[in-house]
This record gives C-alpha cells, structure tokens and sequence, in this order.
C-alpha cells in the first residue's frame, strides 16, 4: 500500500499578483514545491462559480468552473490579451480575497478575450476547433448552465424563483424565445467555461508529471439558488411554486449549538431511484474526470439526512431522514470497483453511517483537533487509526494549529503534552503534523496555513458564521526555507515521499 502525504490549499488561496489564486504560474510553482518535498497530493475545495458568502460550498453549479481562477498570465500566452491590458491592474491585497474587487475586473478581461477572439477568428483557429469539441463533449451540463446564466443577469441576479412563471418552469416557448434572443451572450457564457477547463486540465496533466494527484471535494448538496435545481426541480423537495419544503443542515453540535441550517434544498430519493440515479452517477464521474480522487462532504447524508422546516430559524427542529446512499454506492462499485471516494465522515456518525462507508471500503477521515478532548477511545486518537484512513491536523473548517493551541483550555494542553510527550525541540504545529505522517492512515493531509505556523487570522473558515470567510491567501513572503525542508524530512522518515 502506497502511503501518500499532501497539502490542503484552495485554489483562491494560492499566491498571485491579479487578487485571487488562478490556475496561472503560481500554481505550476506550487506543484512543484509539493514534487520537490516529496508529497504527492493537492487537495483544494469545490471550485465552482461561488455564490452565497463567496462560499465554495454555494456554487450556481455542480458543473461549472469559476472564472476568477482563469489565470491573466496564461490568457496573454494564448495571445487573447496583451501583455498591456494586464500590467496596470489594480492595487490588491496579498493576504486576502477581495471579491468585491476582483470579481468585475477579472470579469471585464474575458470580456476583451471574447472581444478579440470574435474580432480576429483567423488567429485562432485551434482555439475555435478546440472550443468547438468543448461545447459537444459537455453540452449535457453546459446549455443549462449557461441559459441559467444568462437569465440570471438578465433578471437582475434574482433567485430563479422569482423569474417570470414561463422561463421558471422551464416552459419550451419561453426557453425557445431567451435561447433566441440571448444567443450571443449564451456563447459567451461558453467560452468562460472553456477557458476555465482549458486551463485546469492543462495544470492537471501537468501535476500527473510531477507524480501529483488532484484531491477535490464534492459537497452533498447543490445550492438552491443553481442551474442543477432549476433544470431538474423534481429531484428535489420543492413545493407547486418552486421553493424548498425542507432544507438541509446537521443537528447541534461541536460547531454550533443551534446546529447548522445550511438552506440546501434535499434531494427527493423517491424520484433519483427511478432513473436509476442517473443525476448523481453523472456527478460523480464528472468529478472523477476533474479529480483523482474526491472527499463527498457530509457523506453521512447519504444514508441519512437532516431535513429541516423551510421556515425554521435554526437547525433544532429537524429530524432524521433515510437517504437512499446504499444503492447509489453499490451501482458505483459495480462500474468502478476501485471507487476513489473519501467519506468526510465527521461529527456525530451512527452505526450504519459506519456501516455504509464500511462495506464499499471508503477511507475516512480522522482530524487531530478533534482528538484531545475526551478519553483514550477517542477515534481521532492515532493509536485508533487504520491503514483505510486519511488523517488530517486540521480542516476547511478549523482554525489552524497555532490558533486552536492558543485557545485551548489548559486541561486538553495537559492531555495533548502528556500524549504527545511534546517537547521545546519542536513548535507545536511541527510536533502534530509528525504525529500525523507516522501514524497508520494511508493518506496524511496539512493544510497550508499550519505548514507556514499561522495564526487564527489565516482561518479559512468559521462554520454558522458569514463574515470574513473564505479569504485567505498565501504570501509567498511568509514562507521560510526551513518549513519545507521538515515537510520533506517527515515525508523520508515515514515512508511518504513521492519520487
């Protein structure tokens, strides 16, 4: 059994002078400090147009890609811009995302890409065949999406609800009459899809090179507000007007005492088991052609869900629901016996969650914060662990190791010294990670912000919180030689080096 290591960093985190991670130069650069260092994973979060709170986890598709991380450096490259429309951008931060900012200026350079790619067909002409096979090979995603697109901007970025009855409820003559009247900007819409994949998987086969894997992540849920619900409104639990009977989210809590009323309209089981699941098959495998492998968020539910009032005002009143994951899963281990699926598989997990991820042998996940805060049986403990196991120091949705150390009561401090015998030779951070790469699970994960030893400021995320999320940055000016090197060292002395 391969024993692997890798790093958790989001695309929009990745350095970049144009305000936000791209699939540009800086992330060519990183691949090649994982190869270097001897990791062979990246992982990064769902990369789809961000929607709610600019949060990854609320996309307007399950499909698309967000064209904030189609990179200006590779656009000039391709001769769609000049190497002037991109020198006198605007001032951005380093440290963080600013979605305000750079969402209308990165906007407006595809904008001169299209303008130049329509005005001088003759240099592009590769381009064009290539744009071409695009539009065939994902038409089955890619006209709803981009009709979807299109009407929303067209309505004044409203919720699909709330547009005119006909073009809500899909009705032919007026999907026929925007299709007619929008042809322009529906190709548009396109041609930014097929910039962004043009780019990813030219970095993907470049990080395949450098013996990296591409770990990405699926969330359970679509958001309300997308082109999946609009265009398939009877896989989900939705009432005669189209709005969600029931949402999504988990009970109370280590996160939160009000639990998480997360707003995702779920899934109608009944109606997915007549077409023999066929939305979510043709999910997975887009994510798997996108991805090596890929983390299902909230993998318990898929066997059973937390469905809540529409109009509740917190996750309390919700209650247990079966999910019809079982079948779903043994149809997907019929097609692909060697199913390259992680079950995030944290917070309260009953016996047949266990069960399920069990019996189509899923790794899941084990989380060292998670590990101090009761006694030796506790599952997060390394000397719980099997090989089946992808170990983590921390999440998307932890603070970093300084910051967890810091806010730590002095009880747990005491329990994590004494189970660690933590000594002064090595930071905190340093001592975890090492207890994370030699412990059994097959797979060792650390975020970025614990590898640089950053402070809670860097957090990614707060769960049940929406202010200043999903910002962070990598300054490449915060990272010292020395950080590497023990990376590198850790993955030699237990077995995890690639190359």
């Amino acid at each position: 059994m391969d024993r692997r290591s890798g790093i958790l960093l989001h695309v929009s985190s990745l350095p970049s002078e144009y305000g936000v991670g791209d699939f540009g130069e800086d992330a060519y650069r990183f691949i090649d400090r994982l190869s270097e260092n001897g990791f062979s994973v990246w992982q990064i979060l769902p990369f789809g147009p961000h929607g709610s709170g600019n949060s990854p986890y609320q996309a307007y598709s399950a499909y698309a890609g967000d064209v904030l991380f189609i990179s200006p450096g590779e656009l000039v490259k391709w001769k769609l811009l000049d190497k002037s429309d991109i020198s006198n951008h605007l001032e951005f931060d380093e440290n963080s995302v600013n979605y305000e900012m750079v969402t209308p200026w990165k906007e407006s350079l595809i904008q001169k890409c299209w303008n130049n790619y329509r005005a001088n067909p003759e240099n592009f002409e590769q381009l064009k065949d290539e744009f071409n096979f695009f539009q065939q090979e994902h038409d089955w995603w890619l006209n709803d999406y981009t009709l979807y697109s299109v009407c929303k901007n067209k309505f004044n970025n409203e919720s699909w609800e709330k547009w005119p009855v006909g073009i809500k409820k899909r009705q032919s003559d007026y999907i026929n009459k925007i299709h007619l009247e929008n042809s322009d900007l529906i190709l548009f819409e396109k041609f930014k899809q097929f910039l962004f994949f043009r780019q990813w998987f030219r970095l993907k086969e470049y990080a395949h090179h450098k013996g990296i894997k591409i770990f990405g992540d699926l969330p359970l849920y679509v958001s309300y507000d997308s082109a999946d619900v609009w265009s398939n409104q009877s896989l989900f639990h939705l009432d005669e007007s189209g709005k969600p009977e029931i949402v999504g989210g988990v009970p109370p809590d280590y996160f939160s005492d009000d639990g998480q009323l997360w707003g995702n309209p779920v899934f109608n089981w009944k109606k997915m088991k007549h077409d023999e699941y066929h939305w979510w098959i043709a999910r997975i495998y887009f994510n798997l052609h996108l991805f090596d492998l890929v983390r299902i968020d909230h993998f318990r539910g898929l066997e059973s869900f937390w469905a809540i009032p529409a109009s509740a005002e917190t996750a309390k009143t919700g209650s247990w629901q079966k999910a019809n994951g079982f079948e779903l899963l043994k149809i997907l281990k019929s097609r692909m016996p060697d199913l390259p699926v992680v079950a995030e598989d944290l917070g309260e997990i009953t016996q047949e969650v266990e069960f399920l991820r069990d019996y189509f042998n899923l790794p899941g996940m084990k989380v060292l914060q998670f590990a101090f805060s009761s006694d030796a049986k506790n599952i997060h403990l390394p000397h719980n662990y099997s090989t089946n196991n992808v170990v983590y120091t921390g999440t998307h949705d932890n603070d970093t190791l300084r910051g967890w150390w810091s806010s730590l009561p002095k009880a747990d401090k005491s329990t994590v010294k004494s189970y660690c015998s933590l000594t002064n030779r090595k930071s905190i951070p340093e001592q975890l990670i090492e207890m994370a790469w030699s412990s059994v699970a097959k797979m060792a994960i650390v975020p970025m912000q614990d590898i640089l030893h950053s402070g809670e400021e860097t957090r990614m995320n707060t769960p049940g919180t929406i202010e200043h999320n999903w910002q962070w940055r990598y300054n490449k000016s915060k990272e010292r030689k020395r950080q590497w090197e023990f990376m590198k060292e850790l993955n030699e002395k237990y077995n995890r080096f690639n190359g």
